[in-house]
């Protein structure tokens, strides 16, 4: 199985996604969209994983490479690959899929619980998923469901973090790819703001108690993921 990413900013690369892979022994490579770096062949892979990045879906303007992207997915999506979408990569789904994205009533940033739904059992890729997991979020945009998809995830001030299109697309709104070394480069040299539902740098860093069961968690998603692969 060949995996590609879109990569959208130098902070948020496939993270942990990248141990899986090696692990399984599945060829992985990515396409650094804000180098310029151009898109593969929709045939050179079978799963597609889109990350996270600090724009919003609908910055055309600002990253005019965002409109190819969007057609790359919904080609991908077409052909039935398998399609992994994390944060920005969820929203760019929504969004292909005839979805709004819009900004959340609260800015999510920092270590909050994510409550699982029962439907999400339903499917390998979430049926080994703990009842509720501490993830990392950084966003302050969500979004309405595609049609024909049901809120597998949720948390108190953002009700859709997870979707399921059929059985090959799965969108998250929330990180469970990064390990520690990766906090870092997210928190960078910028200021992320405050609100009721950010969390401090010290509280971001201290991740150690989290990271073990995110990960547990991305090993049974992408494995559940990879067995819907076309024979």
């Amino acid at each position: 199985m060949h995996i590609h990413y879109l990569q959208h900013g130098a902070s948020e690369g496939p993270g942990m996604i990248a141990d899986w892979a090696r692990e399984k022994g599945f060829p992985l490579a990515g396409s650094h969209l804000y180098r310029g770096d151009p898109l593969p062949a929709v045939e050179a892979f079978d799963f597609l994983v889109i990350m996270g990045g600090a724009m919003n879906i609908y910055q055309h303007r600002d990253y005019p490479w965002l409109v190819k992207e969007k057609l790359f997915i919904q080609a991908a999506i077409s052909q039935g690959k398998i399609v992994l979408g994390i944060c920005l990569g969820a929203q760019l789904i929504a969004d292909v899929l005839g979805a709004k994205v819009f900004q959340n009533p609260e800015i999510e940033i920092g270590w909050f619980p994510v409550e699982l739904h029962h439907a999400a059992r339903k499917h390998p890729a979430f049926k080994h998923f703990p009842r509720e997991l501490t993830a990392l979020h950084w966003h302050g945009d969500t979004f309405n469901l595609p049609a024909g998809s049901e809120c597998l995830a949720s948390t108190v001030v953002c009700q859709n973090q997870a979707f399921l299109h059929g059985e090959r697309v799965a969108a998250l709104q929330f990180h469970i790819e990064v390990a520690r070394e990766d906090i870092d480069l997210f928190l960078g040299d910028g200021d992320y703001g405050s609100g009721r539902f950010i969390q401090p740098p010290e509280a971001l860093r201290a991740c150690e108690s989290h990271v073990p069961a995110t990960r547990k968690a991305l090993w049974a998603l992408l494995d559940g993921l990879a067995q819907q692969q076309p024979l």
